[in-house]
């Protein structure tokens, strides 16, 4: 204990979300029924807190806590127990607490439980339960509805550490303290209260290690007792192996021969385990991490030592060196470096013929940087050992890791390389204006002894300048190195970018840091030209060398354009059709031998090895110009050079060419394909990009639900790659997804998630892409006033106006909503950049969105003509839900112009393709425009009674008869928030807007079956 701060108590339950969402349904429910609900969670994680909050949020009766044993009032039976409640309750609802259930008895725990069935008859009690996660839940308990507290996401415990110290954390301090607790609040609370002030201003060294066994022991509690020498030995050998693992389950078969080592006398055995173990086939876990750690923390320092010895023993004899020799360093007596093994841990750890994932790769190189004496040489393993933790998906692991690098006195190659993982990190988590700096402070570091990386660094902060939608600052560090030159007929003549094809020496096999730029760390993949070599060699798994991981973002879509062929003045560029290419290149890394070079500085000659970083880079900066026919060539060499490649990098830098292009489907192979390499591969950090590109181009190609899906899966890998940058993006495209159905919370939740992100972190794009979502689905559900004034401030000009990529996108939704809210004045500046950029040809929708838009301005003798024009331009691009959009209102059009035979066959046209595409608010739309021409559509989905679900049906009859929802809820004996509910569906569902509408088509539908039953018996 080197001194202790005081710290304020916290006053708020940070995150937590979805688990007082299911408690308050609890609460809420007393108004009409009885129920139970059991918190389970690990120490540490806040079930007494969550339970306190639930007492302090009852108002509606009293709150009852009960405790184990005969002085704290838990009846012996079921009948006493509910005897007791119906006692206390009286005629109010009454909330029963019981903290820590699993520490009753058998019998009171079966009493509880039986009482928790037959709740009913003691009036109406809720029932809140919380039993310890660290071990199985009790048979008892099992049936019960169980709710479990996760460990709290990187912004919640950011957010209670702020509380805790008011926010006076050192950030080197604040990264550490955050990385240590790994989301558990008691713990995080126990470290701060352990610092002194000055060690959390970061004005003294911290103690090592900050989670000593005293703390841990302190959270873990009770829960570390054990009852016998050989099930401690069993819990230290699992908790020691873990340490070295790729995942919280190790090998039985290794713990026992490791026992079998560490005792030969003894039969060692699994069977029975411990409570706090799980076994699932051959693998042994901790129910609870902190208890893993809890363990290998307070055993006997000799007792570890020889666990992991004993491991370091039979991981050899299996012919696994890497995790053998961590043993080895563990088993270690005393913190004195030892030169000897930390190089040996480190060459292994370099080696890319040895498998390893990049978690394991990134322990050894910190393990070999803590046994290492020499200044230099511990920054650089440490810095390797953070650029591994990134690739591994762990950027809450590389925070800390940088820190203790920049504590050690290092060559400027050491630091640049350390910014540049740094900048990555807050690329993907943090805030990108940080990141842009941090990420060009590593180039002018590296520039010297490190051109390629500097060049992989440069790129990567045009991409942070991207993401903050600063184009000026994008275009500048696109166009840093020699500019592209005239190209002969093969399309490979011109300077290259500085060195982008050069790189130190090292093993083939690695993925780049920042692979979108170019890579070239010290180990390059082969040219496209090159023989393949064995296979690990391309698999990022084996990585060589500390500097690769991720690749970073650059997608594409500006300012103004202008037309094909004329370049732009900077700050004027054209915007690309991958406008939803999530503002990324993709990655990979060149060939770092003298083979990939041209001649002298780096000048390729006809003929030479395709660069595709160059290609890359020279077909962005042209589109952002405004120069697609010098940009085409470029950027299509990247999508076919992908043909022929299945490594991860080059496949989503081919995607994010391909959506540059406008080349949908090119588009979505590529990124397929990048998906299935990435999850091979094991790159954990590059599968949320990979799920971006997919989910931008089913966006395009009009496929929202399966859009939605990747999205979907993309938000949960970012979460759990620590990348919410990039989960922000996902949630946009959600929302977007989300616009064109009918889930108006969906759109509201997804965009309130988005932008909590986006406003924080300074991203431009993701926060205009949820602002259009949100004015989407207004405009959908006819709003059009709100829908404008939405969009008016993402596109007409001014400081306001949205993402330079993205808003020329909202354009058309905006001419729409403008036009029907009776508007017109305010979209001709607009719509003459849109008429720029439909023009500049990269974007297959945008000719027919012109012909909608200029339809919807246009006097009624040219409107039909333009119609017409603009669907037969749908016809050539493709796109259901576009298509529909504009036969929708084409079809609006000729009902108000009388012509209702012609409105009849566009309003089916357009009903067919919102339906196909999945957009049910597009289609009640066009379900009601086909009402009021008398023509309902047939068959049972939305619009019809027979889409309404049985209690749906139900609640519209009553209403349609005068019923009041109050009324509604009496008789149907539910709460009133349910008639709500389910009558906003109801209205959503058949298309109506008033009480009134409704029973005319209850009475409708009626009507017409009492009609069809006449007809039957005739």
């Amino acid at each position: 204990m080197t001194g202790e701060t005081t710290v304020r108590t916290a006053v708020r339950i940070h995150g937590r979300s979805a688990q007082r969402e299911a408690v308050r349904a609890l609460l809420d429910g007393l108004r009409a029924r009885s129920g139970h609900l059991v918190v389970t969670g690990e120490p540490g994680l806040g079930r007494t807190a969550l339970l306190q909050w639930a007492a302090d949020s009852f108002r509606a009766g009293p709150v009852l806590r009960l405790g184990p044993g005969e002085d704290r009032g838990a009846p012996a039976t079921a009948g006493e127990l509910l005897t007791t409640l119906w006692k206390a309750a009286g005629e109010a609802p009454l909330l029963v607490c019981v903290d820590d259930a699993h520490l009753w008895d058998a019998p009171a725990r079966s009493a509880l439980s039986h009482a928790a069935e037959r709740l009913h008859t003691a009036g109406r009690v809720a029932l809140l339960l919380s039993v310890a996660g660290h071990r199985a839940v009790d048979p008892e308990f099992a049936r019960l509805p169980v709710v479990r507290l996760d460990p709290l996401a990187p912004s919640h415990a950011d957010a209670l550490l702020d509380e805790l110290t008011d926010g006076s954390t050192d950030p080197a301090v604040r990264e550490h303290l955050l990385a240590e607790a790994e989301g558990n609040p008691a713990l995080l609370l126990a470290l701060v209260r352990r610092l002194t002030p000055a060690e959390l201003r970061g004005l003294r060294p911290l103690p090592r290690p900050t989670a000593d066994a005293g703390t841990l022991a302190a959270v873990a509690g009770s829960a570390l007792t054990c009852p016998s020498a050989d099930a401690r030995d069993l819990l230290l050998t699992v908790a020691a192996a873990v340490r070295a693992a790729d995942g919280p389950d190790v090998d039985t078969r290794l713990v026992l021969d490791a026992l079998r080592h560490l005792d030969p006398v003894s039969a060692p055995t699994a069977n029975p385990l411990p409570d706090v173990l799980a076994g699932a086939g051959d693998r042994l876990r901790f129910h609870s991490p902190l208890l893993c750690r809890a363990v290998h923390a307070t055993a006997a320092p000799d007792r570890r030592r020889a666990a992991h010895r004993a491991l370091a023993d039979v991981l050899e004899a299996d012919g696994q060196p890497l995790p053998a020799l961590l043993h080895r360093s563990w088993s270690l007596s005393g913190p004195a470096p030892v030169a000897r093994l930390a190089d040996r841990l480190a060459a292994v750890a370099a080696d890319g013929t040895t498998p390893a994932s990049h978690g394991l790769r990134g322990t050894a190189y910190a393990r070999a940087a803590e046994l290492t004496a020499d200044a230099p040489v511990r920054a650089e393993r440490y810095t390797a050992a953070a650029e591994q933790a990134l690739l591994a998906g762990r950027p809450d692991r590389a925070r800390p890791l940088l820190a203790a690098a920049r504590d050690c006195a290092a060559p400027a190659v050491v630091r640049g390389r350390a910014e540049r993982v740094r900048g990555l990190a807050e690329l993907r988590d943090g805030p990108v204006g940080d990141a842009h700096q941090s990420l060009l402070l590593a180039a002018s570091l590296l520039a010297e002894d490190a051109p390629a990386e500097a060049a992989s660094a440069a790129l990567a902060a045009a991409d942070a300048a991207w993401a903050a939608g600063d184009l000026s600052s994008c275009l500048a560090t696109l166009s840093l190195g020699p500019a592209p030159g005239p190209r002969d007929a093969a399309g490979m003549l011109g300077p290259a970018a500085p060195d982008a094809a050069t790189g130190a020496d090292g093993l083939p096999g690695t993925v780049d840091l920042a692979g979108a730029v170019d890579g070239a760390g010290p180990g390059g993949v082969p040219a496209p030209t090159d023989p393949p070599g064995p296979r690990h060699a391309a698999d990022p798994r084996h990585a060589a060398d500390p500097r690769q991981v991720v690749a970073p973002r650059h997608a594409t879509v500006p300012g103004r354009a202008t037309a094909p062929g004329r370049a732009t003045a900077p700050g004027h560029a054209a915007v690309p059709s991958a406008v939803l290419a999530g503002g990324r290149t993709g990655g990979a890394t060149p060939r770092t031998d003298a083979g990939a070079r041209g001649g002298p500085g780096g000048t390729r000659v006809c003929g030479a090895v395709p660069d595709p970083v160059r290609d890359h880079r020279v077909g962005m900066r042209a589109l952002l110009e405004g120069r697609l026919d010098r940009a085409a060539p470029s950027l299509g060499q990247v999508v076919e050079r992908a043909r022929t490649d299945d490594r991860p990098e080059t496949l989503l830098r081919a995607a994010s060419a391909a959506l540059l292009l406008g080349n949908v489907d090119a588009a979505r192979r590529a990124g397929a394909r990048a998906l299935a390499a990435t999850r091979q591969s094991g790159s954990e950090a590059l599968v949320p990009q990979a799920l971006e590109y997919l989910a931008y181009a089913e966006l395009r190609a009009g496929r929202h639900p399966q859009a939605r899906a990747h999205a979907e899966e993309g938000l949960r890998t970012a979460l759990r790659a620590g990348q919410r940058n990039t989960a922000a993006h996902h949630q946009a495209v959600l929302a977007l997804a989300a616009s064109i159905e009918d889930e108006p919370a969906a759109v509201a939740r997804h965009v309130t998630a988005a932008l909590a992100t986006a406003r924080r972190h300074g991203l431009a794009q993701a926060a205009t892409l949820a602002e259009w979502a949100a004015a989407r689905a207004d405009l959908g559900r006819g709003r059009p006033q709100d829908a404008a004034d939405r969009l008016g401030l993402l596109v007409l000009p001014g400081p306001g106006r949205g993402h330079f990529a993205v808003w020329r996108l909202a354009v058309p939704c905006f001419v729409e909503a403008a036009a029907l809210a009776g508007r017109p004045e305010d979209t001709h500046e607009v719509l003459t950049d849109f008429a720029g950029w439909a023009a500049f040809g990269a974007d297959p929708q945008a000719a027919a969105q012109l012909a909608r838009c200029h339809a919807l301005l246009a006097p009624p003798d040219r409107a039909d003509d333009l119609y017409r024009r603009a669907l037969a331009r749908h016809d050539e691009a493709g796109g259901d839900f576009e298509r529909a959009r504009t036969a929708l209102l084409y079809g609006k059009w000729l009902r108000r112009r009388r012509r209702p035979r012609e409105a009849r066959g566009r309003l089916g046209t357009a009903l067919a393709g919102f339906d196909r595409c999945g957009a049910g608010v597009w289609a009640a739309q066009a379900r009601a425009e086909l009402r009021a021409l008398g023509a309902a559509p047939q068959g049972g989905g939305a619009g019809t009674l027979t889409g309404l679900t049985p209690q749906q049906l139900r609640i519209a009859r009553h209403v349609a008869e005068g019923a009041t929802n109050r009324e509604v809820a009496l008789t149907l004996a539910v709460s009133t928030r349910t008639v709500d509910y389910h009558l906003r569906k109801v209205f959503a569902v058949l298309g109506v807007r008033s009480r009134l509408e409704l029973a005319r088509m209850v009475e409708h539908a009626d009507r017409t079956r009492g009609d069809r039953r006449a007809g039957d018996r005739m």
